[in-house]
């Protein structure tokens, strides 16, 4: 078997490089619970460069929303490092963890009911973080909402309280909460899980839209690889690493006809571990341990038929 392509870190570079928005190396979180440790994180590296829109995929329990947690600064890894938007997420101390998330990120949960207060109008709901962080003025407040609600395409219910809307209206609401102070990370927790298709494929446009016309980074993770086609970067994670990369883009051919691209790569972190697709390994019955083999322009991998003392079976 050829390995596919060697990935990583496209972006990753772009972050080392030019001040990424977020930047992980060996993220570490361990969860203690009556003696027994939990692994979530297990030196996962990522790298987002500014203004990038990414989905990171995995099943449940992979890692995903702790991931999130603790770049939102609502944790604190174990070990390792995290970066966003130039803040040191080890480093800070409890007034600026504070003042971080309520200028410098915005989170919008899954679950519908956690991310607006039922007793405010959808208005009133944008408005309340520019009030308590204070960083657009006052006189320009009125306006923020308007606009915002405007670009999320929720202007008609900007009277209504939650109750009174859609799962899908009240989370482009969410939307504009989470970037009402202008935050330079938007943070999304399977933002669509509660939602039919039809409403999901609305939030995620809006997303898209927020991203394109502010251009603050996002970062939105799922379990639904149909919601990672939307965007032109996906990231799987898988037990704590991330494993692999897939890289959207538009092509046109000697036609002029626009063909869509997708190309998987396989995430090589900074000792040199790389996870292959669960398909290869299947493909191959690939198991314990495996040959390699350095050609001029790739790397084998083959599988190993060795018998137990180290020569080849049923030979």
């Amino acid at each position: 078997m050829t390995g596919t392509g060697t990935g990583t870190a496209v972006a990753d570079a772009r972050a080392a490089a030019g001040g990424g928005e977020i930047l992980c190396r060996g993220l570490v979180r361990v969860f203690a619970t009556d003696g027994i440790e939990v692994q979530a994180l297990q030196g996962l590296d990522l790298g987002v460069g500014p203004s990038e829109l990414v989905a990171v995929v995995g099943a449940s329990g992979s890692g995903k929303s702790t991931l999130l947690n603790v770049l939102s600064g609502m944790d604190t890894p174990t070990a390792g490092s995290a970066v966003v938007a130039g803040t040191d997420l080890l480093a800070m101390g409890a007034h600026q963890r504070v003042r971080f998330r309520r200028t410098t990120v915005g989170f919008v949960w899954q679950q519908t009911a956690r991310n607006l207060l039922p007793y405010l109008t959808a208005a009133e709901n944008v408005l309340l973080p520019l009030e308590v962080a204070g960083a657009v003025p006052r006189s320009r407040r009125a306006a923020r909402v308007r606009e915002l609600l405007e670009l999320l395409g929720v202007a008609d219910v900007a009277d209504r309280r939650p109750g009174r809307m859609s799962g899908g209206q009240q989370q482009r609401v969410a939307i504009a909460v989470a970037v009402a102070n202008g935050p330079r990370v938007l943070l999304a927790d399977e933002p669509t899980g509660e939602l039919d298709e039809a409403a999901s494929v609305d939030v995620l446009e809006a997303l898209r839209g927020v991203n394109a016309e502010t251009g603050v980074t996002t970062l939105l993770v799922t379990h639904d690889p149909a919601v990672a086609e939307h965007v032109a970067r996906t990231v799987q994670i898988r037990d704590g690493r991330t494993s692999t990369e897939v890289l959207r883009r538009e092509e046109v051919d000697e036609h002029g006809a626009t063909r869509h691209v997708a190309e998987e790569f396989a995430v090589l972190d900074r000792v040199g571990r790389l996870q292959l697709s669960a398909d290869f390994v299947a493909a191959l019955d690939l198991r314990d341990r495996v040959r390699l083999a350095l050609e001029p322009d790739r790397v084998e991998v083959r599988p190993d038929r060795a018998g137990p003392g180290g020569t080849e079976g049923g030979r």
